[in-house]
């Protein structure tokens, strides 16, 4: 298998197990099950045409001021040190870009992303979901931020045709154990795919199927490290509910988590590893996240490192063919009027969009689609802005081989070496 990259060899190496084990329960015939299952394979193989595209994206803030101006607010009541009520969040918005009428539908707030999903037309999107879906009044003790969104908002996913919410965050348990049981089953009844949080920790391992036809299957892991602020009781445990919690990110953590990716995994799958990490602000990438984001592909044969946390964009990776996102930054929030952090431009965001190769997993194209978050709505960032974020990640995807350019129809394409 010289030559091949970590995931392929993950795939020729599982079909080979696979062959092996049919061939040993068939009895040995050669034109048993063991036989049946290769040709299968390989039909199924030779069926797929065309790349898979996957649009992802990072925090997804539904709750608080946005909720507000849904068709179903929830209870405004916050117990932050800043605001006692979300819909002061409104309020600062409007006092800086104008009023916002309410309600909204539930399409309004993705605003221009709709006309860029109906465009790229992306096999999958998935999210990073920063909020539980609930009416729960058990806020959790001692955090000082507590994030929701009325269950009879879920719509808003809908609308813009969210397949899976990674939930490994610090914010999922905001309103108790209670809270996270009404967002799983507000987000399963919507049928929209969850990963990084369960009634236990079987349950929180588990990936987010997503099945492409005539392409492959995308399999969604999420993780939370405590880098982000998820405290540590939030993990699940073999009785209890919780997140997929990372409590480190040290080479045993990287060898027991590749170990469960390579159990779930069949040939031919589509890898995101999805995590939440890091600090908030600032372009600083740890070492150990560079080291753990490699040693997913490496190890794990992940085709995809989906992180996430920081409010802003930061660099882009592309390690052996495999995409890193160190951070995504914020896709939707209520921080707009809130001073602080100019210098990030956290209005700012993107829409990352991978190309991906079905039959290996390798990275073909990335392109990026600028947006600018005013009013609570994703609209078209202006050139001058598309050029800044594309200056930004140029910089500093440098010290990884990337370089970042404006493209076509205010898009960024993003090169590697």
């Amino acid at each position: 298998m010289r030559g091949l990259t970590v995931s392929e060899r993950r795939r020729v190496f599982l079909q080979h197990t696979a062959a092996a084990m049919l061939g040993a329960l068939g009895g040995g015939f050669g034109s048993g099950p063991a036989l049946a299952a290769s040709e299968a394979e390989r039909a199924a193989a030779a069926s797929r045409t065309g790349p898979l595209t996957l649009f992802l994206a990072g925090d997804v803030m539904t709750g608080r001021g946005i909720d507000q101006v849904l068709p179903h607010p929830g209870d405004p009541r916050l117990f932050e040190p800043y605001l006692t009520d979300a819909r002061g969040y409104v309020q600062i918005a409007e006092q800086a870009n104008g009023p916002i009428p309410k309600p909204v539908d539930f399409a309004c707030v993705w605003g221009d992303a709709l006309e860029e999903f109906r465009r790229v037309a992306p096999d999958a999107k998935v999210v990073n979901l920063e909020t539980a879906v609930t009416a729960s009044d058990d806020r959790w003790k001692g955090k000082g931020i507590h994030y929701r969104m009325h269950p009879a908002n879920v719509p808003i996913l809908s609308a813009a045709g969210i397949d899976c919410c990674a939930l490994a965050n610090n914010h999922v348990l905001d309103w108790g154990y209670h809270g996270l049981e009404e967002t799983l089953v507000t987000l399963k009844g919507a049928a929209i795919r969850t990963a990084g949080a369960g009634r236990d920790q079987a349950g929180a391992a588990t990936p987010a199927v997503l099945e492409i036809p005539g392409k492959a299957r995308v399999l969604v892991f999420a993780y939370g490290s405590d880098s982000s602020g998820i405290p540590g009781d939030w993990a699940a445990g073999p009785k209890s509910p919780g997140v997929n919690f990372l409590p480190n990110l040290s080479t045993r953590t990287l060898k027991r988590v590749a170990a469960e990716i390579r159990v779930a995994t069949r040939s031919n799958d589509i890898v995101v590893a999805s995590i939440h990490w890091g600090s908030n602000w600032g372009y600083g990438i740890p070492a150990e996240q560079v080291a753990f984001a490699r040693g997913l592909i490496d190890e794990a044969g992940v085709d995809i490192v989906h992180g996430h946390s920081s409010h802003h964009p930061r660099a882009i990776e592309v390690y052996r063919e495999r995409l890193i996102l160190y951070g995504c930054g914020d896709f939707l929030n209520d921080y707009e009027g809130i001073r602080g952090y100019e210098q990030f431009r956290g209005d700012l965001v993107l829409m990352y969009f991978g190309t991906l190769e079905p039959a290996s997993g390798r990275l073909l194209r990335l392109s990026l689609t600028p947006l600018q978050i005013r009013r609570f709505r994703l609209n078209r960032a202006a050139p001058q802005d598309a050029r800044w974020l594309a200056e930004v990640l140029h910089r500093e995807g440098a010290r990884f081989g990337t370089r970042v350019a404006p493209g076509a129809d205010g898009t960024l394409e993003v090169s590697w070496r």
